[in-house]
């Protein structure tokens, strides 16, 4: 639905970005990108085109992704049943191949692709590339399922520097050459780690953190890594959430200055998050100097 906005409206809202705008010119952010909010194609376009916005401003940008309903649909349509054990997809040496040919290439390319058709300069890369995600195997019963045990940047860094929006898809390998599927949540965590990035906004199907999780109401704006931990231990945070917000907080701990994960469904949800003053989802930090019940 279109909305009449004023000329002082609108130059408000620039004036409102332009200490953003100074804050996050030249820094690295890291958007994990993946899951449910890549259903929708009107989104996706919104979102790569928010994406080439702060690229264009100066914003080093790095695009992580996943597919996960997209793996499901192809296993589906060769024939192939998706198993689970404990929420996480079981990967036989088949699966992986399927995982590597989705990730690495139909979404991977078309993620690529749209980004260009923006505006914007992006080159696609897999964890394969450069041994960039090194893995092992995380549980015998998940097969391919791997467990990250090093990340090397410097492909990434690489292309930063060339003035690229690296579009990163997330598959392991090792040294014996098996491919891996790996949690993109975790993998984008990695990253921004080791890339030491100011911001890794992580957009997915959900508001943020909520104190009842089926109020949408309840909201949490800002809490700090002490606060996570004690509503994973009042139950607060539970189930799907857990390894979510426990991905937060190994990016913190690598040296990520805040992590945001907010509801990629929502229209420029990256756009208020990083460029108002209103913000979007819930931020976490390591310490935010409050009282997180505030």
């Amino acid at each position: 639905m279109s909305m009449e906005i004023s000329n002082a409206l609108r130059a408000e809202v620039l004036i409102q970005s332009l200490p953003y705008i100074r804050m996050y010119n030249g820094k690295v952010i890291v958007i994990k990108y993946g899951g449910n909010a890549m259903v929708s194609e009107e989104l996706k376009q919104q979102v790569m085109q928010d994406l080439v916005l702060l690229w264009l401003i100066g914003v080093k940008v790095v695009l992580v992704h996943g597919g996960g309903p997209e793996i499901t649909d192809t296993l589906k349509a060769v024939g192939k049943e998706t198993q689970w054990v404990d929420g996480l997809r079981v990967t036989d040496k088949e699966t992986a191949e399927i995982v590597q040919m989705v990730l690495a290439g139909k979404i991977n390319k078309s993620l690529v692709n749209l980004i260009q058709t923006k505006g914007g300069k992006a080159m696609g890369i897999s964890g394969i590339d450069g041994q960039m995600i090194r893995a092992e195997v995380k549980d015998e019963r998940l097969g391919f399922v791997g467990k990250i045990t090093d990340v090397d940047v410097e492909p990434i860094n690489d292309l930063l520097e060339k003035g690229y929006i690296p579009v990163v898809s997330t598959v392991g390998c090792d040294n014996q050459g098996n491919v891996y599927n790996i949690n993109a949540d975790t993998a984008a965590a990695y990253i921004a780690g080791k890339l030491n990035a100011e911001r890794l906004i992580t957009m997915t199907d959900i508001a943020g953190i909520l104190r009842d999780k089926n109020d949408p109401s309840s909201l949490i704006a800002h809490i700090d890594t002490v606060g996570i931990r004690k509503l994973i231990e009042d139950g607060t945070i539970s189930d799907g959430m857990i390894p979510k917000v426990q991905c937060c907080l190994d990016a913190i701990d690598m040296g990520v200055n805040r992590v945001i994960i907010m509801d990629g469904r929502v229209e420029h949800s990256l756009l208020i998050e990083t460029l108002t003053d209103e913000g979007a989802g819930t931020m976490v930090a390591e310490d935010f100097n409050y009282d997180y019940e505030c």
